[in-house]
């Protein structure tokens, strides 16, 4: 069976997010997303140092490289499929970065509300 087409927040198809850095929770550059999923990745967000700074501080260091996981760490203008919990905090916060609407996955919108993402686009 082919799999549906994954939909952004828009209702339209979902675009890459980014493939470099490769993010995504299947590492395929969408910000596609699965019931193993539990984190939802779905968030397409430009990084900021203010908001990588925050995700350090409260426990997700994403700015470090890990080269035993692949990971080459983030900096600010790198484009992420950011969980949509942490995109949320970050939003109450006050520090959440700017958002790809179109690279967005509509599942994000069971956790983020759509005014708040746009708020970002």
């Amino acid at each position: 069976m082919i799999p549906d087409t994954p939909v952004n927040v828009l209702g339209g198809t979902l675009e890459p997010c980014s493939t470099a850095p490769m993010t995504g929770f299947f590492r395929d550059g969408h910000c596609n997303t699965c019931a193993e999923d539990a984190g939802s990745h779905t968030v397409c967000v430009t990084l900021t140092a203010e908001f990588l700074a925050f995700s350090k501080y409260v426990g997700n260091d994403l700015s470090t490289p890990r080269p035993e996981y692949r990971f080459p760490g983030l900096k600010p203008g790198d484009r992420w499929c950011l969980c949509a919990g942490r995109f949320l905090q970050a939003h109450d916060e006050g520090c959440a970065p700017r958002v790809n609407l179109a690279a967005t996955h509509a599942r994000a919108l069971e956790i983020v509300p759509l005014g708040v993402l746009r708020q970002y686009a």
